[in-house]
Order: C-alpha cells, then sequence, then structure tokens
C-alpha cells in the first residue's frame, strides 16, 4: 500500500469509531482497500479483521479490489432508466472497453452500477471519483471516457456550473438546485445567529417547549414529533448525550436536503446548534451520504465560519457552560443507514445495520448514549421557529400537518425540482404546479411510499393522508408501470442488510412472483399471494425497509389494479395433484392425533 496509513489514523487519532473515515481516505487514495491495509488497520486500531472486513464490505463504495483510476458510477433508478440511462450506458462501454461491473484490463476505467444519487432532477447523471456529471447524453458519456484516457483530471471535464453556492469556488460544481417555488420556512429570509441568541436567553426546557408547541413532526419520513423526541432524551439519566442530522437521503426521488444544505446550511447548523443546547448535548454530527463528498469543502467553511463569531464550541454567544460543536460524518453508499439505528452503527464505524428497539436511540443511541436523530429539514425549521414562534409556525399548512414541506419532484414533469409548499396541497394541485398532463400515476413517499392512480388525485400530501419525507415521482400515460415496480424491487433486495429472514427472503419472492406476473404467467393468486407478503413483512422485520419494501408492489396492485389485470391468466397452468392432507391421514390416526395442515 502506498498511502501513509500512520498520517490517516494520526488523523482520527486512532479512533476505532472512526473506521468509515478512515477506509474512505485508503479507498480514495489507493481506489480500493488493499488486504495488508485491513491487516494493520485491525493490529493499529485494536478490532478484529473480520470486524475491519465486514464493514468493508457492507458499503457500496468500499471495495477490496481496484475499482480503476476514473470509477464511473452511473445512477440505476428508475428515473434515470426514464430519462435515456440505457443509452448512455451503453455508451460509455462502448467507448471505454468493458461493461458495468468490471474494470478495462489496463486499469484506468470501471464502470460500476449505483442506486440513486440524488440527482433525479437532472438524470441521467453519475459520479466519478466523487465529481458529479449531470443530464448525461451518449456523446457526453463518449467525452468523458476520451477525457479519460487523455488523463485529464475529473475536475477538468466539467463543462459547465450550476447555479447559485454549487458556482462558487469551494463547490464548482455542475449540480443544478432547481429550486421552483420558494416557501415561508426553509427558503424564506434568516439572519444567521439569530436562533441561538434566541435560544440562550431561553431556559433548556422552554425550547423544547417551543418546540413541542410548534407540531413540528419529523421530516424525514416517520413523522414523530420533534419536541417530543428531544423531551424524551433530555430527561434521559445518562447527562452524556449526542444529536445526529440524518442527511443520509437515500430515497430514490429524494434530493431536497441536498439543496437546503447548499444554499441555507446555517438553517440545518444553527437547528442543530439550538437542540444541542435543549438537549445538553456536547457534540453533533451530520451524518452526510456519501454521494454529497463534493459539498464536504464548502459545508466545513460553514462550520468554521459558526466558530469564528462563537457560535460553535465552547462558551458559546458568551453563554458560560453552553459548549457544542459538530462534525461531518460521510457513509458509504448504504440506502438502508437512512433508518436511525442504523445509521448510529454506521457513525461509530460499523455495519449499518439496524439495532433491536427498545431501547430506542433516545435512551441508548451513539455510543450507548441517548441521542436524538433528527432531520435535515427538520432542523431547518427548528432554527425559524426558535425566531418566529412556534405559534407562527402552527399557522402554515394544516391541523395534523403543521409547517411547510419541501418536495423533490421528477419524472414526467415540465419542471422537475424542489419546491416549498404548505401541508395539505392535493396530487392534481402538485401536477398542476410542476406542469404534469396525461399522468398516469404519481408515486408520493418514493419507493417506500405510494403509488396513486388518477381517480386518488384528489388526495392531499400531509400526514394525515399521503405522508412523504420528500420524494415525488410523476408517470405519464407511456410509462410501464411494473416496469418501475421491478426497478425499485430490484433496489430493495440490492439494499436490504439482510438481517431480518422476512426481508431477505420476502423480498426474493416478491421478485420472483412479479417476474412471474410480468411474463404473463401469473395469476390473481400470485396477487393474494403479494398483499399478504405485505402484511407479513410490515409485521416481522426490523426497521423501515423491511417494513416498507413490498409498497412499490402492494400500492399498485391496490391502485393501479390496471397494470396487473392485462397480463394475468385466467387460472394457473400449474395444478397441484399432491394431496397433503390425505397423504398423512393413516400416520396421524396412528399416533391419535388431527391432521394440522
Amino acid at each position: 500500500m502506498n498511502t501513509d496509513l500512520n498520517q490517516i489514523l494520526d488523523k482520527y487519532k486512532g479512533d476505532a469509531t472512526r473506521l468509515m473515515d478512515i477506509l474512505t481516505d485508503i479507498q480514495t487514495e489507493e481506489g480500493c482497500i488493499p488486504s495488508d491495509a485491513v491487516a494493520q488497520l485491525s493490529e493499529r486500531l485494536g478490532i478484529s479483521r473480520v470486524e475491519v472486513e465486514q464493514t468493508i464490505s457492507f458499503y457500496h463504495f468500499f471495495s477490496q479490489k481496484p475499482v480503476g483510476k476514473y470509477a464511473v458510477y452511473l445512477n440505476d433508478s428508475a428515473v434515470a432508466e426514464m430519462k435515456g440511462r440505457t443509452a448512455v450506458a451503453a455508451a460509455f462501454e462502448q467507448e471505454a472497453g468493458c461493461t458495468f461491473g468490471s474494470v478495462t484490463e489496463d486499469g484506468v476505467i470501471g464502470l460500476h452500477n449505483t442506486a440513486c444519487i440524488g440527482m433525479n432532477d437532472q438524470e441521467p447523471a453519475a459520479i466519478v471519483n466523487g465529481v458529479v456529471f449531470t443530464n448525461l447524453t451518449a456523446d457526453k458519456a463518449k467525452e468523458l471516457v476520451a477525457g479519460m484516457r487523455a488523463g485529464k483530471a475529473v475536475q477538468e471535464m466539467v463543462t459547465e456550473l450550476g447555479d447559485g453556492v454549487n458556482s462558487s469556488d469551494l463547490v464548482q460544481s455542475m449540480v443544478k438546485n432547481n429550486i421552483q417555488k420558494k416557501g415561508d420556512v426553509i427558503f424564506s429570509t434568516f439572519e444567521s445567529g439569530s436562533a441561538i441568541k434566541k435560544c440562550i436567553e431561553m431556559a433548556p426546557e422552554a425550547v423544547i417547549d417551543e418546540v413541542k408547541s410548534s407540531n413540528l413532526r419529523g421530516r424525514g419520513g416517520a413523522g414523530f414529533p420533534t419536541g417530543l423526541k428531544w423531551e424524551f432524551c433530555s430527561k434521559a439519566a445518562e447527562k452524556e448525550r449526542y444529536l445526529i442530522c440524518n442527511a443520509d437521503e437515500g430515497e430514490p426521488g429524494t434530493f431536497k436536503d441536498r439543496v437546503i444544505l447548499t444554499e441555507t446550511p446555517q438553517l440545518v447548523v444553527e437547528g442543530m446548534i439550538v437542540g444541542g443546547y435543549a438537549l445538553g448535548a456536547q457534540q453533533g454530527i451530520i451524518y452526510l451520504r456519501a454521494e454529497y463528498t463534493y459539498l464536504k469543502k464548502y459545508l466545513e467553511s460553514v462550520l468554521d465560519d459558526y466558530r469564528q463569531k462563537n457560535l460553535l464550541g465552547n462558551n458559546i454567544a458568551g453563554k458560560e457552560g453552553f459548549n457544542f460543536d459538530l462534525r461531518i460524518q460521510f457513509g458509504a453508499g448504504a440506502y438502508v443507514c437512512g433508518e436511525e439505528s442504523a445509521l448510529i452503527e454506521s457513525a461509530e464505524g460499523k455495519r449499518g445495520e439496524p439495532r433491536i428497539r427498545p431501547p430506542f436511540p433516545v435512551e441508548k443511541g451513539y455510543l450507548d448514549k441517548p441521542t436524538s436523530v433528527n432531520n435535515v429539514e427538520s432542523f431547518a425549521a427548528v432554527s425559524q421557529i426558535l425566531v418566529k414562534g412556534a405559534a407562527w409556525f402552527k399557522g402554515i399548512g394544516n391541523d395534523k400537518s403543521a409547517g411547510t414541506k419541501v418536495l423533490s419532484i421528477s419524472g414526467d414533469c415540465e419542471k422537475p425540482g424542489v419546491y416549498e409548499v404548505a401541508w395539505g396541497l392535493s396530487v392534481q394541485e402538485m401536477l398542476d404546479m410542476v406542469g404534469a398532463s396525461n399522468t398516469k400515476a404519481v408515486l408520493v413517499g418514493g419507493p417506500s411510499g405510494t403509488f396513486v392512480g388518477a381517480k386518488d388525485f384528489s388526495r392531499k400530501i400531509c400526514f394525515g393522508d399521503l405522508a412523504t419525507g420528500g420524494s415525488v415521482i410523476v408517470f405519464d400515460q407511456s410509462r410501464d408501470i411494473l416496469e418501475t415496480v421491478s426497478n425499485f424491487v430490484d433496489f430493495f433486495c440490492d439494499e436490504s442488510c439482510g438481517s431480518c429472514v422476512p426481508c431477505r427472503a420476502g423480498n426474493g419472492i416478491i421478485r420472483s412472483t412479479l417476474d412471474k406476473v410480468i411474463n404473463g404467467k401469473g395469476t390473481k393468486a400470485d396477487l393474494e399471494k403479494l398483499t399478504e407478503l405485505g402484511t407479513i413483512m410490515k409485521a416481522a422485520n426490523r426497521c423501515g425497509l423491511g417494513q416498507t419494501s413490498f409498497n412499490p408492489v402492494v400500492t399498485t396492485i391496490k391502485n393501479l389494479p390496471e397494470e396487473y389485470e392485462s397480463r394475468l391468466q385466467e387460472e394457473s397452468p400449474y395444478v397441484p395433484t399432491f394431496d397433503l392432507a390425505a397423504s398423512v391421514a393413516d400416520s396421524c390416526e396412528y399416533v391419535g392425533r388431527e391432521p394440522n395442515l
């Protein structure tokens, strides 16, 4: 290994809980994580080799084999396919001389499939050595490969820059914000430092009461009341507490957190500082998905600016004893880490496998200490609530859903992008807003959400009806919905951590049964089987992935039955002739019990 491992370990103070960062640095420098590095890390960090290897094997962006001097990760999400990914992939393969899932013989170019990278409003998109390329075409793919063959630095291949902060010196990215509608909370006016100054005038309990009074519910999808979660954490007996921002938006079709962190990161940072004060925490972590590594320098500069202004660090804003600091923790490509306990495991340098609950993170979270995990948008809303008041926030939206919601809208519409709207918008109003016509279906909440057919476009986007973490995908009449469902089923099969049998086996059964239907060999009994399986998975799986991974299938069976009916046979060509009850009748009679089949 050519990388100076001592330097990397010194950077993270030889802390085994920073294994994710250590592995990321090695992967970046070496293009893989060599076996000798694994052995050295085991010895130097005081953990077993198995612990190192199991962390490596869990994450998409870690590899013990070289991924190529230029590692191309092309998004294979449903919207990418809708926007022409197939032609782009073919161009990459033709020009590079290798297929996806392999590296050229000279080791220069590696082509890799990857799940949604948070660019659904500008697909097809790819990441090359951490640099994002959007709106790709076959010709652009050929140009990129030519640049790689010429030995160009990846950043030099960026031919245009995006809007806002994306074009700043610290970012220099071609990613576009596509902010189509600004609302009253997230993309509204805000004076940096104002929420902190307000909170230190209040008792920590009063801050929590204000957040509770606002009726702010978590913006990550589950909708648990933010103030209530903070109250539980603040009342934990253990005094060492942590606060984590979940910025691992891996739900296909979601990209609003990317835009918030690009254009209004101060709202998020300040909301975390307020949370640190309220909880009595001294350390916070922003867990950011690896796909957003291009924002690292910029976000670090935002944190440094807060420290220089005495708004982060020790005795914040002159408040004696108010000590709180933040660090950024990057993931490495694992959708399941969006689940809060899996995220905590990952932040500790482990596989991102969800924990069995209880105990809940507010009791035993990061490093087994009380921890509150909240979404990017939730923290941003807290900053405005502190400044403008709970009553102001409750005055927006509706009774069950206070405030605004930032939606990531993509697919078949004229104006894909980010929209901040008041809760309670109907699906039809949303379609009119984004310029969608001839719409067949809308997916609200991403693959783990709900497919809505035209007959239900009057339904509302809010917690009382169609709750969502932010992902909304529009499909017009030209789309084969089952092709999209198939893409999502593959996604969940790939992203399941495999810990729970009902998830590991259930998703496989969904995959095979759906293939049977798509190939014209399914029956109504197969649809009943899929619906029944969804009920079992919801009840038996440990985390949100396994409890919702059947949704693309079950909600289309319910709301878009015509997509299935045209493919079904009248009856199964496979007629069972074996009578199990009859075959065991004699043995049951002999031992004196009734057949129980």
